[in-house]
């Protein structure tokens, strides 16, 4: 068939009429290719758009870690703006739109490989496209050099820990203290076991190693910088993708808040908001996690010059704070995942609370929850897209409401 690409979906592959979906396409392109099941797997580009450029990466066509890197830069970000306005739009609302912010070439700070044992040794990488296979990226243009550099570790973490049906899950994080690894999908950790893993993990400068949730190796402390004061996250624990991204949030969120006093911080995680807010402002923070809850509170009572902060550990999908339990804080920060926090945001509409700052990962449940915010008299003063998430279709953003 041949056919022409009118948009991108969700995912970023290109649609044309059918909807035939084609990957690593872009719209006005001509593209000629065999279809099965509504896919074109394997297009040929008749006519390229003048937005496409050449891959930067030499893992892209196999590797599923990227899909949008065979577009040029301002189209992506023109391209993720309208994805929220899109979705704004279907609620019947629009907002005063930043320009996007997109974070380096490789500075993911944090990711999930795959790991799986072979005759001759493992294989670490990414899965392929719509593949079960494992890429290996060595030459990765994602992620922070000090991540490609732990390959070989991992490698022979998996050789050592993977029985040869299981997929190990290797999340590696780069904190202050050296790499976090938590690893889930392994073999149970017996003496022998743990007699590998923990010189493996040590000649690789690994700071903390986990394996199925139990502690292996505690050798630094794995600690991230948040404000004027660090946190020793849970293993494994939500942490932004990139320095860059993590910034850009937090400057904003400071923006939204302003001269604010007393701000609560729902799903406040280890205290990505919370501890720079705290600053300035007396905060309570509000998170279903405990163990990210203690990690917050004891990165406070390291702090210096901190203003009060006070924690509580509750599921504001089950139970969001009240309009009794919110009064008196002049802003609200809530950023809340990939669900939304419908059933938060109607109590929010319903309070006397005048600014909130909302992080969103999904435009879809944000526009949803703003519908709520909007009607209950607040406005959508601005919204910044950040990309931390760069040559993927995933969109991040922050925007405020104020009555």
């Amino acid at each position: 068939m041949i056919v022409t690409i009118e948009r991108l979906g969700h995912l970023g592959d290109g649609v044309a009429p059918g909807p035939v979906y084609v990957p690593m396409a872009l719209p006005g392109e001509v593209v000629e290719g065999a279809v099965a099941n509504g896919r074109m797997e394997a297009p040929r580009i008749v006519t390229p758009s003048p937005e496409r450029v050449k891959p930067p990466c030499p893992h892209y066509r196999s590797c599923g870690g990227c899909a949008l890197m065979h577009a040029s830069d301002d189209f992506v970000a023109g391209w993720k703006r309208d994805v929220v306005a899109t979705a704004l739009g279907a609620q019947g609302l629009s907002a005063d739109m930043r320009p996007v912010q997109t974070s380096s070439p490789r500075s993911r700070r944090r990711a999930t490989f795959s790991g799986r044992r072979t005759k001759k040794g493992a294989t670490v990488g990414f899965h392929g496209r719509a593949s079960g296979t494992i890429v290996e990226v060595t030459g990765c243009r994602l992620l922070d050099p000090a991540l490609v550099a732990l390959l070989p570790a991992l490698s022979e973490i998996t050789r050592v820990g993977a029985s040869r049906k299981s997929e190990l899950s290797l999340t590696a994080t780069l904190t202050g203290g050296g790499v976090d690894l938590a690893v889930s999908g392994g073999k149970p950790l017996d003496q022998s076991l743990f007699s590998s893993l923990a010189p493996a993990a040590e000649g690789a400068g690994i700071a903390r190693l986990t394996w199925g949730g139990e502690l292996v190796i505690n050798l630094r402390p794995a600690f991230q910088q948040f404000g004027r004061t660090s946190v020793i996250p849970p293993a494994g624990a939500f942490l932004q993708a990139t320095a860059e991204g993590e910034a850009a949030l937090v400057a904003a969120v400071r923006e939204a808040v302003g001269p604010a006093s007393r701000v609560a911080d729902l799903f406040a995680g280890s205290g990505t908001f919370a501890l720079p807010l705290a600053e300035t402002a007396g905060v309570h923070a509000v998170e279903g996690e405990s163990a990210m809850l203690s990690a917050l509170d004891s990165g406070w009572r390291r702090g210096h010059d901190l203003h009060l902060l006070t924690t509580e550990p509750r599921d504001l999908f089950r139970r969001p704070l009240l309009p009794d339990e919110l009064a008196g804080f002049e802003a609200v920060v809530i950023d809340p995942p990939r669900a939304g926090a419908e059933a938060q945001t109607v109590e929010l509409a319903r309070s006397n609370v005048p600014v909130i700052a909302s992080v969103a990962c999904n435009p879809v449940t944000f526009a949803r929850d703003a519908r709520i915010l909007v009607d209950a008299g607040f406005h959508i003063d601005w919204l910044q897209v950040v990309d931390q998430f760069r040559w993927s279709p995933h969109v991040e953003l922050i925007a405020r409401f104020s009555r």
